[in-house]
């Protein structure tokens, strides 16, 4: 994943109401910390950074005042109703570092005819270089069929990443589909036995 650039101006008001007048002339507060710095506030251009944070993990390079900030999104807080972004929280990292991030599981292909499955995790705990971190995991479940299971160890892991979570985490289950019979059935199965 390559970095997003954004520019970035310090604030040195805090507070709702200043959250709000940010807001309001279209920027959004955030914070950068890390590495035993002193906390950076700052704040970003509303429009750019929404773009910039709309998949899990984004990395952005940050010119702040001048001086280049390459930082993690780890936190994006969202109005509950409205969904816009009230506060981002940045920490702060450097090329080739290793960095803990949650990645999201995608299931990809069909199980074989008569089997469903069901996924037991939507996301995997993975350490990976911050500036190539991957955006999701695939699993590949084609053909499978009952009674196979998909485990945290299983997965094929992006070049470069590490497991985190459980090796023996349960990722995905196939089992059997169950077939529902129609209530009009049921019930003309069971008149002729109510009869005798």
């Amino acid at each position: 994943m390559s970095e997003q650039k954004l520019a970035a101006e310090v604030r040195t008001e805090f507070g709702k109401g200043f959250a709000r007048r940010a807001r309001m002339a279209n920027l959004i507060p955030a914070v950068i910390y890390g590495h035993g710095a002193e906390p950076i506030h700052i704040t970003l251009p509303a429009k750019a950074t929404t773009l910039a944070v709309r998949t899990a993990n984004a990395l952005l390079s940050l010119d702040v005042n001048g001086d280049e900030h390459l930082a993690l999104v780890k936190d994006v807080q969202r109005d509950p109703i409205k969904q816009i972004i009230e506060h981002i929280d940045l920490l702060t990292v450097r090329k080739g570092e290793k960095v803990t991030v949650d990645i999201p599981v995608h299931v990809v292909g069909e199980v074989a005819p008569g089997n469903v499955f069901n996924q037991e995790l939507t996301v995997i705990s993975l350490e990976a270089e911050a500036t190539h971190l991957p955006t999701a995991v695939e699993v590949d479940i084609e053909g499978r069929t009952a009674g196979q299971h998909i485990h945290a160890s299983d997965l094929v892991l992006p070049k470069g990443a590490t497991l985190l979570a459980d090796a023996d985490a349960l990722v995905i289950n196939i089992s059997e589909a169950v077939e529902v019979a129609e209530e009009g059935e049921e019930e003309a199965a069971a008149a002729p036995a109510a009869a005798e």
